[in-house]
């Protein structure tokens, strides 16, 4: 399976409400994600799902990259992404879903978290992702935390320029 693991745009620090998960993307997070979208566009990835944290900024990133892609399935939205989630539940549902090429969108420190453990095995080691930045994945079937080999690693401002 091909892994895109994607971190949200900029958010604004509070939303009108207060409440976290309510926190939009700002006018320049919006922007960044309009041209990140049209990059990973252009690598073609071919999502059999995309998955994406309950909370409004990650569903805002991710709608334009399925938007760009031209994703013809519904987002999955999984509390498996919410901020302070074991990884471990997100590579259960990615394993149950039988994906060969799947997005899921989400927020740090949680995906730093499954990045290390990607790379690693382990559950301590935590790999930060800049916001809007891609890694990329491939994990061979059966072998799971710590047997995937990392494709490539994209900060925005190289998605940006691609």
């Amino acid at each position: 399976m091909l892994l895109y693991i994607l971190r949200h745009a900029e958010a604004e620090a509070l939303s009108p409400s207060g409440l976290d998960a309510d926190r939009a993307l700002t006018d320049a997070g919006t922007k960044r994600m309009k041209l990140v979208a049209r990059a990973i566009a252009r690598m073609e990835p071919a999502f059999d799902a995309i998955f994406v944290s309950p909370l409004l900024r990650a569903r805002q990133t991710a709608e334009p990259v399925a938007a760009a892609c031209r994703f013809k399935g519904e987002l999955t939205i999984t509390e498996a992404l919410a901020p302070g989630a074991d990884p471990a539940i997100l590579l259960e549902e990615l394993e149950a879903a039988g994906c060969s090429s799947a997005l899921v969108v989400g927020h740090e420190p949680h995906l730093g978290t499954l990045v290390g453990r990607l790379v690693s095995g382990r559950k301590d080691v935590e790999v930060p992702m800049k916001k809007a930045a891609l890694a990329v994945f491939e994990i061979s079937p059966h072998h799971g935390a710590g047997r995937a080999e990392l494709k490539s690693y994209l900060p925005p401002r190289l998605l940006e320029r691609l």
